[in-house]
């Protein structure tokens, strides 16, 4: 008789996931496909009320959702609130910020504004959660919303573009480290996707000409785009996945 393969299982009943910067766009997204793949998911941005819709629509659905206050700038609130709640199987970090100027005309303000929640949040935070994980003594999967400037670049993009290759960094060596550990450490690089926080991008005719020139699907992402790799990612699917990026970018990098 012929034994069939294994084949993939992207059910997460029974898993504990904390999504960061959920309260919209690629984070509501990721969180909402985790939930509706069995998850337990805790929706995390800086403010409760902004959170509070979409938990309860989530519940309303029958999904497994709650709502937490989390700031990543702030690592050591962020750090105690993951060990009051934790400890988590899935993170999708997808809290992040961009601020973009002409290389020349870079403020340090904002330079430090972006490399604070960009990097230092998210290097803190991922250590939160493995540290949950390793006192608990189990496995886990650890995913990071990059971007495909973490592996080009572009204009007005150095100082986000130099965050994001720095993610690319991190999750390099963490995967490294606590991989014996059953930890898988990886980040997820969308293209520009549509959500409140690009429409001033996708306003300006010119810049939305250039985008799409380079995308050879020839359009932009969507949140569901992300959800699916974020599932893929930390469900039993992605096991031998580790230290590694998955580019959802329509081809922009191909070229």
């Amino acid at each position: 008789m012929t034994v069939l393969p294994d084949t993939p299982n992207f059910d997460l009943t029974g898993k504990r996931a904390l999504v960061a910067g959920a309260s919209s766009g690629i984070g509501l997204g990721c969180a909402v496909a985790l939930a509706r793949a069995g998850a337990e998911v805790w929706l995390a941005a800086r403010g409760v009320d902004r959170l509070s819709g979409a938990v309860d629509a989530m519940k309303a659905e029958g999904l497994l959702a709650h709502a937490m206050a989390l700031d990543v700038a702030d690592i050591d609130a962020a750090a105690a609130a993951v060990a009051a709640h934790g400890p988590f199987d899935v993170l999708v970090n997808s809290a992040g910020v961009a601020i973009h100027s002409k290389a020349a005309q870079t403020a340090a303000d904002d330079f430090d504004t972006v490399m604070g929640v960009n990097v230092r949040g998210a290097y803190f935070l991922t250590q939160a959660v493995a540290k949950g994980l390793i006192a608990a003594g189990k496995p886990g999967s650890l995913i990071n919303i990059s971007s495909q400037m973490g592996h080009v670049s572009g204009p007005e993009r150095a100082v986000y573009s130099a965050s994001k290759f720095a993610v690319e960094g991190f999750t390099k060596g963490m995967a490294l480290e606590w991989g014996p550990l059953g930890i898988r450490v990886n980040t997820i690089c969308p293209t520009f996707v549509r959500t409140p926080l690009t429409e001033a991008t996708f306003s300006d005719e010119a810049k939305m000409d250039w985008v799409l020139g380079k995308i050879a699907l020839g359009r932009v992402g969507t949140p569901g785009d992300i959800a699916g790799t974020a599932v893929f990612l930390a469900s039993d699917a992605g096991a031998l996945v580790t230290g590694t990026s998955v580019l959802v970018d329509g081809g922009w990098t191909a070229a």
